[in-house]
């Protein structure tokens, strides 16, 4: 059976805790949908929070050589393990390396009730979002 590799998430789903993220860093997530699977990492800034589908668009492979391993020492960058490029994690706009200029794709997470959440942040006027049952977070 061949896993699909899939670029985006449903909204709503529940990754977990802000609190399993420490400031300043960052945290891979994997979340199930159906037969496939979803690679994202998280980073946690004083601004708040930023998704990004792991992978870069250089090689196409996942970013970290070592588990949750995203940033430089230094906490400024997002690094790819594979050949050193550098992203802003604000932006995640390649600023150093062979993809130069070009960016990671963007994941939408928010955080609700100490939780990240796959999406943007809902209108507080709408429904509240509830865990669909094929969609789960492995990590």
């Amino acid at each position: 059976m061949t896993i699909e590799r899939l670029q985006q998430t449903p909204a709503g789903v529940v990754l977990g805790p802000l609190d399993a993220i420490s400031p300043g860093g960052a945290r891979n997530y994997v979340v199930a949908v159906g037969s496939g699977r979803f690679h994202g990492f998280v980073v946690r800034m004083p601004a708040g929070i930023r998704g990004f589908v792991d992978r870069c668009p250089h090689l196409g492979a996942l970013l970290a050589l070592e588990l949750d391993r995203y940033l430089t020492n230094d906490g400024r960058f997002v690094i790819c393990g594979w050949h050193g490029a550098l992203f802003e994690p604000d932006t995640g706009l390649c600023v150093a390396g062979p993809c130069d200029g070009s960016s990671l794709i963007p994941w939408p997470v928010h955080v609700a009730d100490g939780q990240i959440v796959t999406g943007r942040r809902a209108d507080p006027r709408s429904q509240p979002i509830h865990r669909q049952e094929n969609h789960q977070c492995l990590r």
